[in-house]
């Protein structure tokens, strides 16, 4: 218990109007990723490197990374550095265990000594699955949880490339396992990276398609973890700020993919949801997206933003819910009780759908998708209680027209 707690409570209901509370007497955070934020920083990413003492990189990434010229970057800042590098590109969208083996591989046949995850999610979270394997050995499925790695880990840089995942500031990888498509969330504090870069100049070359799901993904992240049952006074501020910074510049981003600020309010907002997510944790529009994605192959951005509004429209039957979205939204003029609106109008503004394909889920498949939603980890932490009912209902309302 916080010495001093109620006092605490006192003070901040003073500032800020409300009643705070009694979970801020007994919440902890411990911010561990250094953040460098800038354009052009990625430059710097060998004297980072050889900051964590490095002698021998393996940049973890795809090839369309290195197509847009951003692996040459990197490759060259090593160099100049003096640290020898090698490459893995073969990373894929929704990495499974098989491509986490094939990067392991790669990584003892050069024996590196530091990971750098460049590109989106899927970089860094291969790098991360990577790192488990490459340091405590054993199978992916081994580290299936929290905390599972007993041995130290190796450096991780991680660059992202576009404004969506947050991985770079979580500790979390989600790797999907090769034969059932199940996706593990595997996590510990170790595996987060010692430094993330932000260099807003690398999301200039993500397409548009792609910064459409990535960036209501991140949008989701803030709004998911604002209302988290383990949210805290910390992750909250991350949460509102990451909120504020997406929702305003989301779409100016779709519209003008050159837009310098908006692109850094992004690239910013979605790391900071990432922190949120790493101190808070996500709730049911993540959790029944997982297995839209697995199931039918819907991007996983596309799934969440789908689902986002109706399990908003669920948990404002929670009062504090509500309450915390009318905070969020208030920067921007939203009201709590029409909050699930606007975020269909982001929806339907970026051309994103706002149900499945035509051919993919129908009514007699919901009862297998709404049971694996309601075992997902993060089903328990959404502030309305979400079973395998409450979960069919949700499908429901996203059944193709």
């Amino acid at each position: 218990m916080l010495t001093g707690a109620p006092d605490l409570r006192r003070l901040l209901s003073t500032l800020t109007g409300e009643s705070v509370p009694d979970f801020v007497a007994d919440f902890s955070h411990a911010p561990g990723t250094r953040v460098v934020f800038g354009s052009g920083e990625v430059e710097r990413a060998g004297v980072f490197a050889r900051t964590l003492g490095s002698q021998r990189a393996l940049v973890v990434t795809d090839r369309g990374i290195a197509d847009a010229g951003h692996l040459d970057r990197v490759l060259q800042s090593l160099s100049a550095a003096g640290v020898e590098w090698s490459a893995f590109m073969g990373v894929v969208e929704n990495p499974t265990t098989d491509t986490v083996d094939a990067c392991v591989a790669t990584a003892r046949e050069n024996q590196a000594d530091l990971l750098i995850g460049l590109g989106g999610g899927s970089s860094m979270d291969t790098a991360k699955g990577c790192n488990f394997l490459l340091t405590n050995g054993g199978k992916m499925s081994d580290y299936h949880g929290t905390g599972r790695a007993t041995r130290p880990m190796l450096p991780l840089i991680a660059i992202p490339t576009t404004a969506g995942t947050g991985s770079e500031c979580q500790s979390y990888a989600l790797i999907s396992d090769a034969k059932t498509h199940a996706k593990m969330a595997c996590g510990d504090k170790k595996a987060a990276a010692r430094i993330a870069i932000l260099d807003p100049d690398l999301t200039a070359t993500v397409p548009t398609g792609v910064a459409r799901v990535t960036g209501i993904d991140a949008i989701a992240h803030a709004v998911e973890s604002a209302v988290s049952t383990r949210s805290t006074p910390v992750s909250t501020a991350y949460s509102r700020t990451a909120f504020s910074l997406l929702a305003s510049v989301y779409l100016r981003v779709l519209n003008d993919p050159q837009d310098l600020e908006a692109r850094s309010a992004m690239l910013l907002g979605a790391a900071l949801a990432g922190v949120a997510i790493e101190n808070s944790m996500l709730g049911a529009a993540h959790s029944s997206a997982n297995p839209l994605t697995a199931h039918f192959g819907i991007v996983h951005g596309e799934a969440v933003g789908m689902m986002l509004p109706h399990v908003v429209r669920l948990n404002t039957t929670q009062p504090e819910a509500r309450a915390e979205y009318a905070r969020l939204g208030a920067p921007l003029g939203i009201g709590g009780d029409v909050f699930a609106d606007f975020l269909t109008g982001i929806l339907t503004k970026a051309a994103l759908p706002l149900a499945t394909p035509a051919g993919t889920l129908a009514a007699e498949k919901i009862p297998q998708l709404a049971a694996e939603a309601a075992a997902q980890w993060t089903a328990q932490f959404n502030p309305a209680r979400v079973d395998a009912a409450a979960f069919t209902e949700l499908y429901g309302k996203v059944l193709p027209h």
